[in-house]
């Protein structure tokens, strides 16, 4: 039974962790079951939920995001510089300087091309997170039906 013990608590410990948007269903033996039945139950009916959905909540909750760091790579930086020269270009020679406005639009178009870069980024993580989040609802709306099944409260 030991072995049993220590190969489900720290499954369970992981899908509670999971996500913080996300919490796994708290489970009332409601017709008296052990402790030793619940545990098996539980056991039993992860399994079930894990083949039934075909999400492994641990694995879920390992799996990376996009990382947060630095915006590069999307091109919008590039593209708002052009932006910016042509635009910065265009008043610069109603001024009587196109080289300096298309310098200057170039300076303002960068920086609004790594706002747009980060934005995208933003957008990006929250929907990686948002998937995760739902396989993670799938997978304990599955479990907590197994559990229910067998006589137990879930909340």
């Amino acid at each position: 039974m030991r072995i049993y013990r220590f190969a489900v608590v720290p499954a369970v410990l992981a899908i509670g962790y999971a996500g913080a948007a996300v919490q796994q269903p708290i489970v009332y033996p409601a017709k008296g079951q052990s402790a030793q039945l619940q545990a098996r139950d539980s056991g039993e009916c992860q399994g079930w939920a894990r083949q039934t959905t075909g999400v492994d909540p641990v694995a879920v909750a390992y799996a990376p995001i996009p990382p947060s760091g630095p915006a590069v790579g999307g091109g919008e930086r590039v593209a708002g510089a052009a932006r910016g020269a042509l635009g910065g270009a265009a008043i610069g020679a109603i001024a009587g300087d196109a080289g300096r406005g298309a310098g200057i639009g170039a300076v303002v178009g960068t920086m609004a091309g790594g706002r747009q870069a980060r934005h995208n980024q933003a957008v990006q993580q929250n929907a990686a997170q948002g998937q995760k989040d739902q396989a993670l609802i799938t997978f304990n709306r599955a479990f907590a039906a197994c559990m229910d099944a067998r006589g137990y409260s879930i909340k």
